[in-house]
């Protein structure tokens, strides 16, 4: 199994993780605060599901950021007129990710639902082929 398809399945596994997370979360049986101490141990996890939703952003978001260096440095060593120049253009996938996950990652505390979509949509987004560079180096 590759690299990609483990990160994938351990992705799947816990969302999973969180929903059941969700499924267990019971009505509390008072209206005091005392009624919720019970429910505290779930209620953690439940925060706990939104911060890792977080941090899996930023990391993603980390990535991007070391893309959109290495894709700049490349272009200032081998000059603005260069084949990686030329195939990367204005780079609009690299920027548009960046921008989305910086959005995504303060949003996952808000609704972690719309942070995993936008997490998903730049996934989708790369996983469509780019074909600057083949095109550049087939001339």
């Amino acid at each position: 199994m590759g690299k990609a398809r483990l990160k994938a399945f351990s992705d799947g596994v816990i969302a999973v993780i969180i929903t059941i997370m969700v499924l267990e979360m019971k009505v509390p049986h008072g209206d005091d605060l005392a009624a919720l101490q019970s429910l505290l141990p779930v209620l953690n996890s439940y925060a706990l599901s939104f911060v890792y939703v977080g941090i899996y952003g930023a990391v993603l978001f980390m990535s991007a950021v070391a893309y959109y260096i290495l894709s700049r440095t490349l272009i200032k060593h081998d000059g603005r007129d260069s084949a990686i120049a030329t195939a990367l253009g204005g780079d609009f996938k690299g920027k548009i990710s960046l921008a989305i996950y910086a959005a995504a990652i303060p949003l996952s505390f808000v609704n972690r639902w719309l942070a995993v979509g936008l997490y998903v949509f730049v996934a989708a987004m790369w996983f469509v082929p780019d074909r600057r560079i083949e095109a550049v180096l087939d001339r």
